[in-house]
């Protein structure tokens, strides 16, 4: 449990990436805020709080995120390339060891080498496969008989391709899904490497997506 009020408030405030982005730009009222969070921050507190105390550490908690802001970017500008591969199949189903085993026969077509694209993630009870349109049939039947929670055709995969500075540099991933999510743009799947970031998206927000992230590593880090 948060033991000061300035603790309440950045837990309050840092469920959202928006109002972290707002406070950031300078864009949005702390009184505002403050009267907005304040039944969080009496219910963390476990008592009531005055409307000034709040207003008082939203400012704090503001000048350090601005403070942190112009930290980053006063690191070393990051070495990096973006891609884009469009026609991308997405499923997600849940994992079975028996599909595991059959996963060769996908990677034997798939020639990554050539401009193949194949992402397959493999967690604890589920698996996400993203994959170029042209093996959707070859998936399809791979799969067939599996449980299957999501599947997406004509999708985009945007690729960061770090040459230094990424794993030297905390908070990458963060400080990127913040952006994306500050532009309403979806992120179906990310997927990271050591020198590899990416994000499978929807067609329609890919070109947004490609902008936003190129702004971001040119301006900002």
């Amino acid at each position: 449990m948060p033991t000061s009020i300035s603790a309440c408030v950045k837990q309050a405030v840092s469920k959202s990436p928006f109002i972290n982005e707002m406070l950031i730009q300078q864009v949005i009222s702390y009184s505002n805020l403050s009267r907005f969070i304040q039944p969080k921050v009496e219910q963390l507190y476990g008592q009531s709080v005055k409307l000034s105390a709040i207003v008082m550490a939203v400012r704090r908690y503001a000048e350090e995120l601005i403070a942190a802001q112009e930290g980053e970017r006063k690191r070393e500008k990051i070495d990096y390339e973006l891609s884009m591969k469009t026609n991308i199949y997405d499923v997600n189903l849940v994992r079975s060891d028996n599909f595991v085993s059959s996963l060769s026969s996908l990677y034997d077509k798939v020639k990554p080498q050539k401009g193949d694209f194949l992402n397959v993630t493999i967690g604890s009870h589920e698996i996400s496969i993203s994959v170029s349109e042209k093996f959707k049939s070859a998936l399809d039947e791979v799969i067939e008989g599996e449980e299957i929670l999501h599947r997406k055709e004509n999708m985009v995969a945007v690729t960061i391709h770090f040459n230094s500075g990424f794993l030297q540099t905390p908070g990458i991933l963060y400080m990127a899904t913040r952006k994306l999510a500050w532009e309403n743009i979806n992120l179906t799947e990310i997927v990271s490497t050591m020198n590899e970031l990416t994000f499978v998206i929807e067609r329609e927000d890919s070109m947004k997506a490609y902008d936003v992230l190129e702004s971001f590593f040119d301006e900002e880090i």
